[in-house]
């Protein structure tokens, strides 16, 4: 089960967050130093669906709105000090939520590209749900927003590799300098949280078996190339929060870069959309959701 939403249709009918919390964003994503006590997955699972069974009323009766899931998990060591912990607590906080941009449910973003700030490295722990991974990150995404930019492209390394943007996996939808059109979003390789979102579109194309799938990198200079020459069709960000979010500007090295998303449909990110709100609302099946009540 992939998605950490609730919604209400004709019964309770939850995108229950088995994959997102026990597998993946949750403890996987923790580093080995930084893991606590271990616990009954299963357990925790049906403790979520209890929950919302009993606070079905706060899931929103609309569907611009959702009852959004977040597990966490904390030290509670008695003292202070810097060391492993050896208690811990771990919760469950639900609450209504509305669109996460201010801009609205699918409306585009623009975003600040700045190679002087990085939000993760090669051998740390920017692929893992932690809370140090977020906090450093407000003070640029303020200044994004004094610039004019609603959301940060996090750049990587001397050749400004693309990584992610602001909480969200980036996926550029495009023909490359072989002709293909492909589908294209970075790789795994320790700065990227792997996404649930991310994977459900990666694992929804590839049943469609339409255009190239590629996990690899990409630099701003081979993307602007790319837009200079016309061959982008669509950027967009995928995360749990917005499921798809369209982005249409991009602000880097002084320079700001049209993006032609909305003037392409934008199909392909709007197909994605509807499919993912489909199985979230039980409009269409999938093993992918879990009947609450």
């Amino acid at each position: 089960y992939r998605l950490t939403y609730v919604l209400q249709c004709n019964t309770l009918c939850a995108c229950c967050p088995l994959e997102n919390v026990l597998c993946q964003n949750f403890w996987e994503l923790l580093p080995i130093c930084l893991r606590l006590q271990e616990f009954n997955k299963g357990e925790l699972v049906e403790c979520i669906r209890k929950l919302i069974e009993v606070d079905r009323e706060w899931v929103p009766y609309s569907e611009k709105a959702s009852l959004y899931i977040r597990p966490t998990f904390i030290g509670t060591e008695p003292s202070l000090g810097v060391s492993r912990t050896n208690h811990a607590l771990l919760f469950v906080i639900i609450g209504p939520v509305g669109p996460y941009f201010a801009t609205g449910g699918f409306n585009p973003v623009s975003l600040l590209a700045d190679p002087k700030f990085v939000r993760a490295w090669k051998g740390g722990v920017g692929d893992c749900k932690m809370g140090g991974n977020y906090g450093p990150t407000i003070y640029v995404q303020n200044e994004a927003q004094k610039q004019g930019c609603q959301q940060v492209l996090w750049l990587y390394g001397d050749e400004h590799a693309v990584t992610e943007v602001g909480t969200m996996n980036i996926f550029i939808y495009w023909k490359n300098e072989q002709g293909e059109v492909e589908l294209l979003t970075p790789p795994l390789d320790g700065t990227i949280l792997p996404g649930v979102t991310r994977q459900s579109l990666l694992d929804l194309a590839r049943q469609w078996g339409e255009f190239k799938i590629s996990e690899r990198g990409m630099t701003m200079p081979e993307l602007v190339k790319g837009l200079q020459e016309n061959r982008v069709k669509e950027i967009f960000g995928a995360g749990t929060a917005c499921v798809v979010c369209p982005v249409d500007r991009i602000l880097y090295m002084n320079q700001n870069y049209h993006i032609p998303t909305m003037e392409n449909g934008p199909e392909l990110a709007k197909r994605f959309l509807k499919e993912l709100t489909d199985i979230q609302y039980g409009r269409t099946s999938s093993e992918w959701t879990k009947l609450v009540i």
